[in-house]
């Protein structure tokens, strides 16, 4: 079977006036994930048992209190804890065995009570809804690219992207890309980025400048979102 190719979504973020559609995608993913666990979706019991097993990390569990639907988020949360005491009090009963430190000895295999606990710790239920789709976006962002050249030029007139998202996209361009269309686009990606990230680093730096008095008359120019836009830039963060 044919894998799906999102080119909707991908073209409505590139096409959209923003400092990393990557990260647009990405959140928009987010806030329809966020969204249908919040929904209805959250009594039905394929997805109890999931939220049950795995819980929500740190950042989402906090995505989730802000949607205001407190009873929805207590009646996951609480069910999440009744299985994660059932599943602890099982290992416990088990018998755990700890191992003592010492400069002579191997390091010996976690416990099963620590294997399990750092599974929680780095599983979440929203992560999982958003990364599968997310993938496949990636994908059809080269598909696109080598199939429509609209797209291409949308491409290439974009603001760029952050830096996790530079690096993602040159990461997995050679994997679906070849030959005279790997380098153009690994070329124009170092442009992008490059130029993008110097344009708001001067709007930030801009920015600064206005905080002192020899600038106070002076216009704004770009710089008034100078700080959320670097905050994209940097870290990803987009509201």
């Amino acid at each position: 079977m044919k894998e799906k190719l999102y080119t909707i979504p991908v073209n409505e973020a590139f096409a959209a006036d923003c400092e990393c559609p990557i990260c647009l995608m990405k959140k928009t993913l987010e806030d329809n994930a966020i969204e249908f666990t919040m929904g209805p979706s959250y009594m039905e019991d394929d997805v109890r048992a999931e939220t049950d097993k795995i819980g929500f990390c740190t950042h989402h569990v906090k995505k989730l209190y802000e949607n205001q639907n407190r009873l929805g988020l207590a009646l996951m949360l609480k069910t999440h804890m009744d299985k994660t005491i059932e599943d602890i009090e099982k290992l416990t009963k088990q018998g755990i065995k700890i191992a003592s430190p010492s400069l002579f000895r191997k390091k010996t295999e976690d416990s099963l009570l620590k294997s399990y606990i750092d599974s929680l710790k780095n599983s979440c239920y929203i992560c999982n809804k958003i990364e599968n789709t997310f993938n496949r976006y990636i994908v059809t962002v080269f598909s696109l690219y080598t199939s429509d050249k609209d797209f291409v030029d949308t491409y290439k007139n974009s603001k760029g992207f952050c830096t996790t998202h530079y690096g993602l996209l040159y990461e997995e361009a050679p994997k679906y890309l070849k030959g005279d269309k790997l380098e153009e686009f690994i070329n124009t990606l170092n442009r992008l980025y490059l130029a993008n990230m110097k344009r708001v680093r001067d709007d930030l730096d801009w920015f600064t400048d206005k905080f002192d008095y020899r600038y106070v008359n002076e216009p704004w120019k770009n710089s008034k979102d100078a700080l959320p836009r670097s905050m994209i830039k940097v870290n990803s963060i987009i509201e």
